[in-house]
């Protein structure tokens, strides 16, 4: 038995030898000129936040709520514009003045302090030409084929020759229809409004999708469709000799009758230049033409989303009271937003509305804002350019108006975007004369060639990685190449390098589900923080803040956006994985307040054996002294013990922390989430019911907290690392 006993103990001796021999070391790059990047907490890692139901400012903004949201450590804030995404003009101060005495037009929001603001709204566009984008979902609908001829879509005036002082024809405007699938065409009728084009084209696409895709084929024009006279009114125009199958057809306008709209007062007195410029349709009418000259359209033409879809490149921002649809959501108000206590008292990045504004408009914003002494970092312009399919030479052109009638009311204003999508790879659009498609380089380009690039201060983009629909575990392997290859995109685009580079918002996917709630999102959130700093990002901000009710997601699971779950009435229930996560970063890795940190590349050796690493690391050297390492244990299903080795490559030996080490550690044994039960319904029971609904609620359990140990440092020192975690582990090192 001594001898089995002794066999057994040779062999487990033997076991752990072996364990401790292979991948289990973390390697830190101390080496002064390695450091990739330095930050100060609060100036660096904020939080978002977003137009939300009314009734969730009301609670959010309140303890003890907020105190729970400030208590996950987040610093700054960047306040978004949602209003542009769903392609509505922004009035950021409900008191204002209208372009047009008898209340209607050009809004521009009061500079003048008087009422507390407390929420703001958007307000549909009546001449809007896109059926649904990447913002509106399937909500409102084309003035295109809305078979309404009172209606029309007309472009924005501010990218005309009156406001650019460019050439009309740099910057042409167009409308797409879309029929989804192939049809016979050889006609088109276009029911003009005032001002209409007297020069345009008339395009087919030889790929698969101009909007989706838009390097994957080319615009051609039709064989009769060059029109070099156009006359306005309704104009039936024979395409091409014969019919052929087409899906997209594009109008491409590159010089306008500049006769005003139906906007335009008789009264010389109360004439408004915007009326007067640029381009619009009443109604357009696709199909053939027999032999009899009679045509035949094949467009669908409803005041809904089953219209014949319509994309557009840009829409005027003209409207009036009664677009206001709906204030059931809001944007805080900025007098709330700037007093609740939200912001910590640090300076905040402040949005302007620009796609569908007017430079007026912004500028006021930044008056009033001065006068109310509310303190500014930074001012992004516009929202998701790219997603409302605005071309680079169109936002460009804006940015230059907006930039100059900013600078104007404040010259040390710090000026920037122009918040793309959260994208994987670079934005492409069709190409330029010179072949480029780079949507990132050519607006470089443009303000370049007009001398404008003081007027860009920093960059910004949004991150959402996955499919929100497809997230197995193996794609948290990608998310540090992921973040930062995008980042070295950009630069090879032409940002400059020392151009300041900022996530304005981010999360897993821009579509809720379940997996927000889970461990997953909590392990991501670690690596991806990590990663982007140790790429050179300069500003990263969790979105979204402010906590959120449940909501229907991705394969019909409900999931939230939030740190915390809440009841009907607002009120916090739990915190949830990314919750304690942005604690640990916010709280263990990083030393809070205005200190500077360096950050040092770290890997470790632990993979799964096809090349992806389950351990990740990120190494901060804090001011206070101390080295804090964040290791990210991505194996769901097994613990690792590392070593931790701190290498100077002008120091002969390796060094290891010394002393007293402080671990905090958030995995599965801290948090499992518990998901909600569902029910299926063949047909909803109440209106505009989702068809699964969720009969139970989710839960977490545990539900935290992090766990906190020390233990003794040394060469020798193994750290636990436990199945699907975040581990902070810091201390001093020993001289080396």
């Amino acid at each position: 038995m001594k001898n089995r006993m002794a066999v057994v103990a040779l062999l487990i001796e033997c076991f752990l030898l072996f364990a401790v021999s292979v991948a289990q070391t973390i390697q830190v790059d101390i080496t002064p000129a390695h450091s990739t990047n330095h930050f100060v907490p609060n100036e660096t890692l904020g939080g978002g936040i977003d137009r939300i139901p009314a009734a969730a400012i009301d609670k959010d903004l309140l303890q003890p709520a907020l105190e729970q949201v400030l208590a996950s450590g987040w610093q700054p804030v960047t306040y978004r514009q949602n209003t542009e995404l769903a392609m509505e003009a922004w009035h950021w101060n409900p008191q204002g003045t209208w372009s047009d005495p008898s209340g209607k037009g050009y809004f521009t929001g009061s500079a003048t302090p008087t009422d507390m603001i407390r929420y703001s709204y958007g307000y549909s566009l009546p001449h809007r030409g896109t059926t649904r984008n990447d913002g509106t979902g399937n909500a409102g609908f084309s003035r295109l084929t809305d078979g309404d001829l009172k209606t029309y879509w007309k472009s924005s005036p501010y990218l005309t020759q009156r406001f650019t002082g460019e050439s009309d024809s740099l910057h042409p405007q167009w409308v797409i229809l879309d029929f989804t699938q192939n049809q016979q065409v050889d006609s088109i009728r276009i029911t003009w409004a005032n001002p209409y084009a007297t020069r345009y084209v008339v395009q087919y696409w030889t790929g698969e999708d101009p909007i989706k895709a838009q390097t994957k084929g080319v615009w051609e024009t039709f064989a009769h469709g060059a029109v070099t006279s156009g006359k306005g009114g309704t104009e039936t125009v024979r395409l091409s000799d014969n019919p052929g199958p087409i899906r997209f057809v594009r109008i491409l306008m590159t010089e306008s009758s500049n006769t005003c709209d139906s906007h335009q007062s008789a009264d010389p007195k109360l004439a408004d230049p915007r009326n007067c410029v640029g381009y619009a349709i009443n109604e357009l009418y696709l199909g053939t033409t027999t032999a009899d000259g009679a045509f035949h359209d094949i467009l669908r033409h409803t005041p809904d989303q089953e219209q014949t879809a319509t994309y557009c490149s840009s829409v005027d921002p003209w409207h009036e009271p009664s677009d206001l649809r709906s204030t059931k959501q809001a944007q805080v108000g900025f007098d709330l937003f700037y007093t609740s206590g939200v912001t910590r008292g640090l300076p905040a990045m402040i949005p302007v509305a620009l796609l569908y504004d007017t430079p007026e408009n912004a500028a006021a914003e930044i008056a009033y804002l001065r006068k109310r002494n509310y303190p500014i970092s930074y001012v992004e312009m516009g929202e998701e350019s790219d997603g409302q399919f605005m071309v680079p030479e169109d936002y460009g052109a804006l940015y230059i108006q907006w930039a100059t009638a900013l600078h104007r009311v404040d010259p040390t204003l710090k000026l920037g975007g122009p918040s793309f999508q959260g994208v994987n790879k670079d934005i492409e659009v069709w190409p330029d004369a010179n072949g480029k498609v780079s949507w990132l380089g050519r607006f470089l380009d443009y303000l370049k060639q007009r001398g404008r690039m003081n007027d860009l201060a920093f960059f910004s983009f949004e991150h959402y990685p996955y499919d929100g629909c497809k997230t197995p575990w193996g794609t948290l392997y990608d998310e540090p190449d992921l973040v930062s290859r995008i980042m070295q995109v950009w630069r090879e685009d032409g940002v400059p390098a020392n151009l300041p580079m900022f996530i304005t918002e981010s999360n897993l996917s821009p579509a809720a589900s379940e997996t927000y709630m889970d461990m997953f999102a909590g392990v991501w959130l670690a690596d991806y923080i990590g990663s982007f700093l140790n790429s050179g990002g300069n500003g990263v901000y969790f979105f979204h803040y402010l906590p959120l009710q449940m909501e229907h997601g991705c394969n019909d699971s409900p999931g939230t956006f939030g740190m915390f779950t809440v009841d009907i009435n607002y009120q916090i229930q739990q915190p949830l994985s990314q919750f304690f996560v942005s604690q640990l970063i916010n709280l263990e890795w990083v030393q809070p307040g205005a200190g500077e940190h360096l950050v040092f590349p770290a890997k470790s050796d632990v993979d799964d054996g096809a090349g992806h690493s389950l351990v990740t690391a990120y190494t901060a050297k804090r001011p206070d002294g101390q080295w804090s390492v964040m290791a990210v244990n991505r194996d769901q299903q097994n613990a690792h013990r590392v070593r931790i080795w701190f290498r100077d490559q002008m120091e002969r030996d390796a060094n290891f922390f010394s002393g007293t080490v402080e671990i905090s550690t958030f995995g599965k044994n801290q948090y499992q989430w518990h998901p909600a039960e569902t029910e299926f319904l063949a047909h909803s029971e109440h209106a505009g019911e989702q068809p699964v609904i969720a009969i139970t609620k989710g839960r977490a359990d545990p539900d935290g907290p992090i766990m906190h140990s020390r233990q003794t440092g040394g060469k020798d020192a193994w750290y636990d690392l436990p199945a699907a975690s975040v581990v902070v582990i810091r201390g001093k090192l020993g001289a080396l």
